[in-house]
């Protein structure tokens, strides 16, 4: 036994230093760390194998091992489904700030629900959440299905059941926000992997934005709050459509996190 261990520490070096090599060699810039993922997520050689192999092929992480980390949580991540951006838990974070109590959330383009399962896991600390998840993709929703109760196929509002217009505490959006013409500019894993009504936010971004923002009013309760993410170029443009549609927004930003939320509140 004492000659052994020392053997299979080997062997374990060498496996993680040729997956590393591969890992390089394909672009990937954090390749230690993936490499250990994809070793301690395998269920044995040939699926380790075959996991690097479509990463090395240019799969994202999260759709190889089958789930993304998201404000401290395993988020089920299909293939061929939106990923979680670790950006976006600012969102949660901004949403998580305005929440005492009981609580009515509706996530719209909830893509994984990594967003709605955020909120809802705070619950037993913070608050209790009635959460309603809607996608216009099934693939997304089935994946969502995976992680949060209440998820809706449809597009925005129209599958929510009616009886919660103007009941809705929060309202909380990821909508596609990326100009088309922008979509070819996004690295190869986002715009070959993930479904393009996730990514293609219209001409300048803001189309689905816009629609959000029309409707909220109709949604929330009165001293709602919609937050939308955006980016720091568009958030002046998104901040303009809740005034608009009768929200009083405000601009938050987290040069940290590089996100940029925009938060406006019903009378």
């Amino acid at each position: 036994m004492r000659q052994r261990a020392p053997a299979q520490h080997r062997k374990a070096l060498e496996i993680h230093t040729e997956i590393v090599g591969r890992l390089r060699a394909a672009g990937c810039v954090f390749a230690e760390d993936e490499a250990q993922l994809l070793i301690d997520n395998a269920h044995g050689p040939e699926d380790l194998a075959a996991m690097v192999d479509r990463r090395v092929a240019g799969l994202p992480l999260e759709h190889v091992l089958g789930w993304a980390e998201f404000c401290g949580l395993r988020i089920v991540v299909h293939p061929g489904v939106f990923v979680p951006r670790r950006r976006t838990e600012f969102l949660v974070a901004q949403a998580m700030a305005l929440m005492d109590g009981t609580h009515v959330v509706v996530d719209l383009c909830c893509g994984s629900g990594a967003v709605g399962a955020a909120l809802t896991a705070a619950a037993p600390e913070l608050h209790a959440v009635e959460l309603h998840a809607v996608d216009i993709d099934p693939a997304a929703v089935e994946c969502a299905r995976h992680n949060v109760a209440n998820v809706h196929l449809g597009d925005l509002y129209t599958p929510l059941p009616a009886e919660l217009r103007g009941r809705v505490d929060i309202l909380v959006a990821n909508a596609p926000y990326v100009p088309t013409d922008a979509i070819a500019l996004m690295p190869p894993e986002a715009r070959d992997h993930e479904p393009l009504v996730a990514l293609d936010g219209g001409a300048d971004g803001l189309a689905v934005q816009r629609r959000v923002t029309a409707q909220a009013r109709d949604w929330l309760a009165p001293g709602g709050h919609l937050l939308i993410e955006t980016s720091d170029r568009q958030a002046a443009h998104t901040a303009a459509a809740f005034v608009e549609h009768g929200l009083a927004p405000r601009i938050a930003r987290s040069d940290e996190a590089g996100a940029t939320v925009v938060i406006g509140r019903t009378p």
